[in-house]
Order: C-alpha cells, then structure tokens, then sequence
C-alpha cells in the first residue's frame, strides 16, 4: 500500500481476469473467447484503416457503427451508445444510474466486477440469490427499494438463460429504476430483450463484439436503450474520454455488425460444439448446468474441481476455476467452447484423470 494513494483506491477488491500465462501454447478455454478469426470484412476494413489516417482522431460519436447497430435492432441512432468494451458502458451505466444512495439489485452469482464498480462508486449491493438451480426468480426482484437492477442474461458463470416473459416481469415490477439488461452471451442461444426498449423506457441493454463477433482484441461495446438514458451515457462519456473507440476498431466493428451471415455461422458451430461436449462431459461422470452461452458450468461430484484445473494446466488446457472459497461454486469449473478439435483434446485430457 503506499502513502500516496486515497483511501478509495485503497478500500478497491479490483476485478481478477481469467489468467493469459505466456509461458507456454495454452488451448485457452478459460475467458469464453471464441475460437473462430473476426469477420474477414472486419479484418478488411482494419487493415484498410492503418494507413496515413492514424495521424487524426476518430470520430468521437462513432456515427457509422451507430447506424449500422441501429438499422440492426431496428432502432434510432440515438438509441445506440458505444464503449470500449461492454466494460466500460458496465461502468458509466452504475455511475450515472446507481450510484444514488440506495442498494443496487443483481444475483448472488453473476459477473463478479458487478461487485467491483459498486465497491468504486461506493454502491451498496443487495444480493439477490438464485434458487438451488441457479435460476433468476422475477418474483424476489419484486417490491425492492433500490436504485436499480442488473440481470445477466444468459447469467455468468452459469450460463442460464431467462425468458423474455421473465425479463418484461422484472422490468413491470421496477417502473421507476433503470433495469439493465447485460446480454454479453445473448447470441448463443437467449432471447434478446431488445424487442422490449420501446416499451420501457428504464430498460439498458448492454452487449459486446467480444464474444459471438469475434472481436475480444478491439474492446467494443455498446448500450441500447430510450433515448433519455443513451444521451445520459454520452453526457458522461463526454465529461470522461471524448474518443473511447480508436479509428482502427471502429472500422474493424462496423464491418462485423453488418456481416450478420457471418456471425450467424460461427455461432451456430459453437452452440453444435457446446451440444456435443454436453454429452461428452456427461458422459466422463460431470454435472452440467444448462447453457445458452459459449461455455459450459460443470462440477464433477467425486473429483476435486481445483485440482482438475491444475492437472489440465499441466497437460497445457486452461479452464476457468473461481476458487474454493467461493460460496456454492468453488466445486465448479467454467469451460469455454472452443472448435471441434480443442473440446476433443479436453475431453482426451479429462479422460485420463
């Protein structure tokens, strides 16, 4: 600790990334990455931007990705923000909308930074715990005093998906706060709740080129939402960082919205790879909760999950183990799905534990 910081940075628990060792080739199946190259039109269009034109800023409010997601959800362009990386829009969201005074609603198990950006904005949270099977219940977020609620949907790391009749309840019981809806795995197999922002104009949607496009390495996300709380979102980018999309993803991020054809291949090979390493993992003794994402939440009932990590480790596959002092999960391992072959060399792997 060092005397020059605040008490605020020293009172911080930052986030903790799944691990990116460089010590050797890893199969990573730890940071739900995908498996498959971007867009070749996205990659195109990068490699067009690095060029002479680097010497000038991008456009700070990033017009043509706007259009393009705008035309894609059949919204206004005005009802589109964009950031670097779901991440950041994650964190102006909790600044401008929760951080208020009172508790902010998410589940017991969820995206852990939740807990971080409410420890930042000094936000209390108010844990809300998924029953016995890990599901979201609409009826305990009912009758909350609380500045707002966040639902991932398909939750993380368990890879559950709600209903869009489940999602409209909650949003129907919290009239008066934004309810924001993080859709970072949506296009693996969930109903979005995009449908519903012209209906409920406290409803944030929140999503990622990270995952199902491909595009972990540019860091971009974007929110969708009525057009009051989108303006909110740039009133505080605004007062933050004017240009937070350099001119090389903006146009590498453009081009992969507008492949659609594209990304509807790469996910529907990874929701055939999840299905069979479903019964693959089945079949080796684990307990699989189900998933509409690109990985799969497992726990083996006669072997040790911690030391399942270290032994694949060795063997150079690396999965996600979130610790043993984790309440109700420290028995479980989150497993990206990676291509064909690498869910095979895992199931090899596992075979020989």
């Amino acid at each position: 600790m060092s005397r020059f910081w605040t008490d605020k940075i020293a009172s911080l628990d930052p986030y903790v990334p799944g691990e990116q060792p460089q010590d050797k080739k890893y199969i990573k199946l730890n940071t739900n990455e995908s498996p498959y190259s971007p867009s070749s039109k996205a990659l195109e269009a990068m490699a067009f931007e690095v060029s002479e034109r680097l010497r000038l800023y991008p456009d700070p409010n990033c017009a043509t990705l706007k259009n393009a997601l705008a035309k894609n959800y059949q919204l206004d362009a005005n009802q589109v923000f964009v950031g670097n990386g779901s991440d950041e829009v994650l964190a102006l969201a909790f600044m401008g909308y929760f951080a208020g005074g009172k508790p902010l609603a998410f589940a017991d198990i969820t995206y852990s930074f939740y807990k971080v950006y409410a420890g930042l904005y000094s936000i209390e949270p108010k844990l809300i715990p998924l029953n016995d099977d890990f599901d979201i219940i609409p009826a305990d977020y009912e009758n909350l005093d609380v500045s707002g609620v966040v639902i991932t949907n398909p939750n993380a790391p368990t890879g559950k998906a709600l209903p869009l009749a489940d999602i409209e309840a909650i949003l129907k019981s919290n009239p008066d706060v934004v309810v924001l809806v993080d859709e970072a795995y949506v296009d693996f197999g969930a109903q979005s709740a995009v449908s519903l922002i012209n209906q409920y104009p406290n409803l944030l949607v929140v999503q990622t080129l990270s995952k199902s496009r491909a595009l972990a390495g540019i860091r971009v996300g974007y929110a969708l939402g009525h057009t009051d709380l989108i303006e909110g979102l740039e009133r505080l980018k605004n007062s933050f960082n004017s240009y937070p999309i350099d001119r090389v993803a903006l146009a590498g991020a453009t081009a992969a919205v507008e492949d659609e054809a594209y990304l509807k291949e790469i996910c529907e090979k990874t929701i055939a790879t999840r299905e069979k390493s479903f019964k693959d993992l089945e079949a080796l003794g684990f307990n699989i909760i189900p998933s509409a994402t690109n990985f799969v939440f497992a726990t083996h009932p006669d072997k040790d999950a911690e030391q399942i990590y270290l032994n694949l480790k060795e063997q150079g596959i690396l999965v996600r183990f979130f610790g043993s002092n984790k309440p109700r999960i420290g028995n479980y391992l989150r497993i990206t799905i990676g291509t064909d072959e690498e869910m095979a060399a895992l199931t090899a792997a596992l075979k020989t534990l």
